[in-house]
């Protein structure tokens, strides 16, 4: 048994002990969504036009990762729709900052990684890079809204009675907490995953101005701050959305 798989299953045990069915579905969204990111590889391999693929994808992912991760319905509806709308504004932004950025393709630091390769593989490295750049923050939305969602109800269910402003006023506060929470969260990924570039930076004594102009580096910042403008979009329109549905059943 190698590391990897012991990790997958101590990591399965886990959140069926503790998640019990809603765990189990979790499991099941992580394992559908490495399954479709994988299949998206191969077809951008295949030659399959890039942003269709991306456009078909999107709601693929973000149906695994709410449906699956979520055991009510109501939650999970309510977060499909927020993080529809704010996927299409964040995939906006996106595209607008990676043509300003100019940050596509390898970094000098790949260098000794593609010797004896072709850097011409007939793809569109600027088309990859928005699609990285896209499904790198379906996550961090997806959480987002989740969270919200599972608040605001929470909050409806033992007090029926709330009015919708109450709610969307109670929605604010918990945000303030999620986005703490979620901004966290992406820096400490940027930091962990980054570690080992910031040791060569410091190593190789990069100045400040190529360090800001490094490819690598730019396309992890631009990640992140994609990561937290979704996540900072997903707080108000999650409330609104579900305060709004909420106050009409009742």
């Amino acid at each position: 048994m190698t590391t990897l798989t012991a990790l997958v299953l101590l990591l399965f045990v886990l959140m069926v002990l503790i998640g019990g069915k809603t765990g189990f579905n979790s499991f099941l969204s992580v394992m559908v969504n490495g399954i479709l990111l994988v299949l998206v590889a191969l077809l951008i391999s295949w030659g399959i036009n890039i942003f269709v693929l991306t456009l078909i994808f999107i709601p693929l992912k973000l149906a695994a990762i709410i449906f699956l991760g979520t055991h009510d319905m109501i939650v999970a509806k309510n977060s499909f729709y927020a993080a529809i709308l704010v996927a299409t504004v964040t995939i906006l932004v996106i595209i607008c900052l990676q043509y300003l950025a100019q940050a596509a393709g390898f970094g000098d630091e790949a260098g000794e990684e593609l010797v004896g390769l072709s850097p011409y593989p007939g793809l569109s490295y600027p088309a990859i890079a928005i699609t990285v750049a896209i499904f790198s923050t379906l996550g961090a939305i997806s959480e987002a809204s989740v969270a919200m969602s599972s608040g605001i109800l929470e909050l409806k269910k033992h007090n029926p009675e709330v009015t919708r402003n109450q709610l969307e006023k109670s929605g604010a506060n918990i945000g303030k907490d999620v986005l703490g929470t979620s901004v966290n969260t992406i820096l400490f990924g940027l930091f962990g995953s980054f570690l080992p570039l910031f040791i060569w930076y410091m190593r190789l004594n990069y100045p400040l101005g190529k360090i800001l102009n490094d490819k690598l580096f730019v396309n992890e910042v631009l990640i992140m701050a994609y990561s937290i403008i979704g996540v900072a979009l997903t707080i108000p329109l999650t409330s609104y959305l579900l305060a709004k549905k909420v106050s009409k059943k009742a």
